[in-house]
């Protein structure tokens, strides 16, 4: 009986899935982004943010946003705490700006709370709509691609280089970058042999391989108890955000966030099957408000910007169709409170070959780009570079936002643009004018 009333809640059968494949999409999805809870505390670290208890402020804010992506939107895609925002907060507006963390916490709460509004007045789903077919079409490829090189870099297979060389082969005599690519022949088996969860079994064959050939220390343990979120929790300062200084911070950050989720939303749902023919998501505005209020949370119990993660990708590939994904997530997170030594311990040579090819599985769109039409091949071609090469998302979508419409109106199809993009245009060409290079 309880198996057929979540069946019929999440919509399981309706979207051609069980609640097997569900919560194995779900343990995929949590596995692949597990590593939030050690790396975004040991960068927020870097702005005096106590490690200890951003854990636990990281582990219950995802926790949240993916319960409320889960129940509320019924989508497959997990919340977490985003990398750009944090290293942005971390080492510009309080390693370069000199603004103390506890305002930091409070821009990132202002920013949730502008990213509800505009979610629950429908303008940010206006927006999305308007974004144009080619944009839509490149924010896929562009996190498919981008998914790839952080795959890459995880797994050692490309490191950052040197004498002037922005990136380069990694050393592939180290064992554990041995590892790592045999991890991703493995699971490339896997995928051609259609074997059932083998996204997981990569990573799971791969982790058990590092620990038991000591590339990668075994937990220090099993369970802990969860860390104290006392020194972060209601620490932030709202009176030192309404000044003229923190104007560009929080723009910036409202801006990321903003177009962090709009095209992951996009990238996701695209590879899912979730939009429509004009290539929209249908009640876009839940996952919306899902990370609002998450990001929102986020800047309460102390840790930066929330939202969908693009990791979450992992369990869409094995076959994550409903918010049951996104509710086993937020239940493992709320475990990790707990056994935190144990999942904390999966390296990322496990991970990294998986976002490799996962990233692969997302290009496909970029069939459907009409590279003779230059006017909208120019912009979606900026939006995939520039999302990889400066390792920032939300970077490469502004950039396509604000060259979109100039070449629209070089072809002479001013008459067309939507004003949605016109907005879009502006909010992204004072992104790059204020941004604190």
């Amino acid at each position: 009986m309880a198996a057929l009333q979540i069946d019929r809640f999440f919509h399981v059968t309706e979207r051609g899935s069980t609640i097997r494949q569900e919560i194995i999409a779900g343990l995929v999805t949590f596995v692949a982004i597990v590593y939030i809870i050690i790396v975004n505390p040991g960068i927020l670290r870097a702005a005096g943010i106590p490690y200890d208890a951003c854990v636990a402020a990281t582990i219950i804010t995802a926790a949240f946003g993916c319960i409320v992506m889960g129940a509320y939107a019924n989508r497959p895609f997990a919340v977490a705490t985003y990398m750009g925002e944090n290293a942005f907060v971390a080492y510009t507006v309080v390693g370069i700006l000199h603004y103390p963390w506890q305002t930091a916490l409070g821009a990132v709460f202002v920013s949730g709370i502008l990213l509800t509004i505009l979610t629950l007045t429908g303008w940010r789903s206006i927006m999305s709509d308007a974004v144009p077919a080619s944009l839509k079409i490149s924010f896929s490829v562009g996190i498919g691609l981008f998914l790839a090189f952080v795959g890459l870099i995880d797994s050692g297979i490309v490191i950052v280089g040197s004498g002037g060389v922005p990136v380069e082969i990694g050393n592939l005599h180290t064992p554990a970058v041995l590892l790592a690519i045999a991890g991703f022949i493995l699971t490339a088996i896997l995928l051609v042999k259609k074997i059932p969860a083998a996204v997981f079994a990569g990573i799971v064959a791969t982790a058990a391989a590092a620990f038991a050939l000591g590339i990668a220390p075994l937990p220090t343990g099993i369970v802990s108890l969860p860390p104290d979120i006392t020194p972060t929790f209601l620490q932030l300062d709202l009176a030192g955000v309404f000044t003229l200084g923190m104007f560009p911070v929080v723009l910036t950050l409202f801006t990321m966030a903003f177009l962090d989720t709009m095209g992951t939303l996009i990238g996701m749902g695209a590879r899912a099957g979730f939009l429509d023919k004009t290539g929209n998501m249908p009640e876009i505005e839940k996952p919306f408000l899902a990370d609002a209020l998450a990001t929102t949370a986020g800047g309460i119990l102390g840790t930066t910007t929330n939202g969908v993660f693009v990791e979450s990708a992992a369990g869409i590939e094995q076959g994550g169709r409903t918010g049951l994904v996104a509710i086993v997530v937020g239940g493992l997170l709320l475990l990790t409170l707990f056994f935190a030594p144990v999942l904390s311990a999966i390296p990322m040579l496990a991970t990294g070959p998986v976002l490799i090819l996962v990233g692969l599985t997302m290009l496909q769109p970029v069939s459907r780009l009409d590279f003779s039409d230059y006017a909208e091949v120019i912009p979606a071609f900026t939006v995939i570079t520039m999302m990889s090469f400066t390792y920032n998302i939300g970077v490469g979508m502004c950039a396509g936002f604000v060259l979109w419409p100039v070449f629209a109106i070089v072809k002479g199809k001013f008459r067309e643009i939507p004003a949605a993009c016109w907005v879009l245009f502006v909010l992204c060409l004072l992104f790059f004018v204020f941004y604190p290079y």
